[in-house]
């Protein structure tokens, strides 16, 4: 069995939200410790609030969890207080090994300094002797890939460029414990590559601590999950998927919005199963109602669409969009083109392809010219939001192929 390399045990951390009344709470704290006296208070004080409550779990080198949770769940503060730049109010934290870490962006570095400096300062705050960082100097300039700015002060380096520097010094130094919050929210496309090679490099040798809020980049480097919420522990599981899910369980799906040049409508839109009780949506509709979908029937969508007369539209198609939490649009099909400027339409979906989550789906009607799809004549956003749960989570991606 791998070596446990993080153990948490129930800890807590307080804050106030006033900063004077809390300046008046960290003097009283700091006596009440001097002269020995148990300073964690089981009822909160006037303005305190729990942003960190009651969270427990461990974490085995080889491992990678990923802590998800909207704003303010109090991922943040559950880093700080891993790394020892705040301690718990209450509970016992045990890191063994050493813990690299990029928690906030520029974090560590001294403005003034170079990035060379800043390298042996960081390496130096690691436990590692000058020599040992002469040898590590050329690889972690190389990964950053910053060789002609190394030796600028770090003030005048953009937010990518200091993730690319941080993220460098943590990982090429080797830690034992590598805690990352938000890092991959910056930089480009090929950095990401880069850092997504790297932690899966880390991983062998190493428990890492991974905070994100794309659930793409949580299910592709995470094998385990913990999800946040008002800063208690609201799921913990190795299987990645059920966190992704009860992570999408916290947000509504988007707005329902109408678009187009008006040149066309939808009308009398149905959307029906043979067990589901038949849903009509008008064109004003502005329900949160999500439907849950039955997998072993096929998807009815039911429509007219109506072209004005004096338009100069001879064919149209209609085109309709499913959308994850996201909004990202996961699924297209494309139907048409039609030429009835008075039309009524039925169309049969599969929707048992999609993976757990939940979706929507946006209608558009587009002007068809030339064998294109042009303008959008008339266009019904998030119109059909829609669930799916399946029986056994079989990964992350929202569409499984056959």
């Amino acid at each position: 069995m791998s070596e446990n390399l993080i153990t948490v045990e129930n800890i807590s951390k307080k804050f106030c939200r006033r900063l004077r009344r809390s300046l008046w709470y960290g003097v009283k704290d700091l006596g009440s410790e001097l002269i020995g006296r148990n300073n964690s208070h089981k009822d909160l004080r006037k303005e305190e609030y729990w942003a960190v409550d009651n969270v427990a779990f461990e974490l085995r080198r080889g491992e990678c969890m990923g802590l998800v949770g909207k704003n303010g769940a109090g991922k943040s503060t559950l880093l700080k207080m891993l790394n020892g730049l705040i301690k718990p109010d209450k509970g016992r934290i045990e890191m063994r090994g050493r813990v690299g870490a990029l928690i906030e962006l520029g974090t560590g570095f001294n403005p003034i300094l170079t990035g060379r400096e800043n390298i042996y300062v960081n390496g130096s705050v690691l436990g590692f002797r000058k020599s040992e960082i002469d040898k590590k100097l050329d690889e972690i300039i190389a990964f950053a890939e910053i060789d002609k700015f190394i030796d600028t002060p770090v003030q005048y380096y953009s937010s990518g460029m200091k993730v690319r520097l941080g993220f460098a010094v943590a990982s090429q130094m080797e830690p034992d414990i590598f805690l990352l919050d938000e890092v991959l929210a910056v930089g480009d496309s090929g950095f990401r590559i880069k850092c997504y090679n790297e932690m899966f490099r880390i991983m062998k040798n190493s428990a890492v601590i991974f905070v994100s809020h794309s659930m793409p980049q949580i299910g592709k480097v995470c094998n385990k999950g913990l999800l946040m919420h008002q800063g208690k522990t609201m799921n913990i599981s190795e299987n990645v998927g059920l966190i992704i899910n009860d992570y999408y369980s916290l947000f509504e799906s988007g707005k329902f919005t109408e678009e187009g040049n008006g040149k066309a409508k939808i009308s009398n839109l149905i959307f029906k199963q043979k067990n589901l009780l038949e849903k009509q949506f008008p064109l004003n509709f502005k329900s949160s109602e999500v439907i849950k979908i039955n997998l072993d029937e096929s998807v009815f969508i039911e429509m007219d669409v109506h072209v004005d007369v004096d338009s100069d539209v001879n064919a149209y198609l209609i085109l309709f969009s499913f959308e994850d939490i996201d909004q990202k649009i996961v699924a297209q099909s494309t139907k048409g083109p039609f030429t009835e400027k008075k039309g009524h339409y039925n169309f049969n979906f599969d929707f048992s392809f999609f993976n757990t989550g939940k979706y929507a789906v946006s209608i558009t009607v587009h002007n068809y010219i030339d064998g294109e799809r042009r303008e959008t004549l008339c266009g019904l956003r998030s119109v059909i939001k829609y669930s799916i749960l399946k029986n056994k989570f079989t990964g992350v991606a929202p569409i499984e192929l056959p």
